[in-house]
């Protein structure tokens, strides 16, 4: 399916499945996405797809390995503005500066956050943090439940009580609960803490890190080291946003986007600086960009300046700079996701 330069950047490459082992269980909608036989449900609950980024404190676990052999991340660094452009790579170099995951969440995921750029580039020696975006492609029937920021403003001390003691009923009971359903979109700041329910599916973006601060790791972790990464709780609970968050505060960041128009953003002005997501259909025309396309529903085309590839519901592509400016054909419906905006 796949050229045989596909490390080069020239052309748009098929991936397959990409599903590094995590602490939590997942369901069954990643497979059910791609098709029996092409994903697992073993732990599997994560898919990092077109990734240049490891687990922490892995060498290559994570990575997305391409047709050839050679790791993505490898290909994109020696070709950089082949795959991410002359100005995107002028500023990150050979970082594609997004992480895209597929995540089915087949039980509730612990109450955590992630650190923000200034917090990891002091405390933990990573140029990024890990602000995330949220877009719900999966819930049980009534809808998902989500957890996210508290809902007053909290002390520091009360934190820390909180993780010392492990009281996970009194962390959910801070936070807001909120409904989500297919097409509702999250925008996740660094430091807010949140916990993604039971039965939730989505296209997760995120910056390319696998920095998480674990206040709930009890039960979830094997040891409380792996809830503050080794630095130390008195140290990693600094990052938390301890602030309020009301109803009107929520609405900036929960979305709901219904539009069948061929390209619809998905995340706002807010997000784009970290990076971008559009829902594409047959018909929509697509600027030349570094891009991870996730398609949904349908099938369809995708044509490129450097080719023409097939595209059907469960299928996975990484897009590079230089298959230039494409457009969408059939009745196709997917997510694509770019990287942070940077003018030319």
């Amino acid at each position: 399916m796949n050229s045989p330069d596909v490390a080069v950047g020239s052309s748009p490459v098929w991936l397959p499945a990409n599903q590094p082992t995590q602490f939590y269980a997942g369901g069954d909608s990643i497979q059910a996405l791609r098709g029996v036989g092409n994903a697992r449900t073993d732990h599997g609950p994560e898919d990092w797809v077109g990734s240049t980024t490891t687990r922490y404190g892995k060498e290559t676990d994570g990575l997305t390995k391409l047709a050839d052999g050679q790791w993505l991340r490898d290909a994109v660094r020696a070709h950089p503005e082949n795959w991410l452009g002359k100005a995107h790579a002028a500023r990150f170099g050979g970082d594609p500066a997004v992480l895209v995951k597929l995540l089915d969440a087949g039980q509730r995921l612990p109450v955590h956050c992630h650190p923000s750029d200034a917090f990891a580039q002091k405390h933990m020696g990573s140029h990024f943090g890990k602000t995330e975006a949220w877009i719900i492609v999966g819930t049980p029937a009534d809808g998902g439940d989500v957890h996210i920021g508290f809902r007053g403003d909290e002390s520091g001390a009360t934190v820390a009580e909180w993780v010392a003691e492990q009281d996970t009923a009194a962390m959910l009971e801070a936070l807001n609960p909120v409904t989500v359903r297919p097409g509702d979109t999250v925008f996740v700041p660094a430091g807010l803490p949140h916990a993604i329910g039971a039965g939730v599916f989505i296209v997760e973006l995120q910056q390319p890190t696998d920095l998480s601060v674990t206040l709930e790791w009890k039960d979830f972790l094997d040891s409380e080291a792996g809830g503050h990464l080794g630095f130390g709780y008195d140290v990693v609970l600094d990052c938390v946003d301890r602030t309020g968050w009301d109803a009107d505060r929520l609405k900036r960041i929960v979305r709901h986007t219904e539009d069948s128009s061929p390209v619809t953003d998905l995340l706002g002005p807010d997000a784009a600086s970290f990076f971008r997501a559009q829902r594409v259909r047959g018909g929509a025309a697509l600027d030349p960009s570094f891009s991870i396309v996730v398609a949904l529903d349908g099938s369809g085309t995708i044509k490129t300046e450097s080719g023409d590839v097939p595209v059907t519901k469960g299928d996975t592509y990484v897009l590079p700079h230089a298959a230039g400016e494409a457009t969408v054909e059939g009745d196709i419906v997917a997510i694509r996701c770019l990287p942070p905006a940077v003018t030319e």
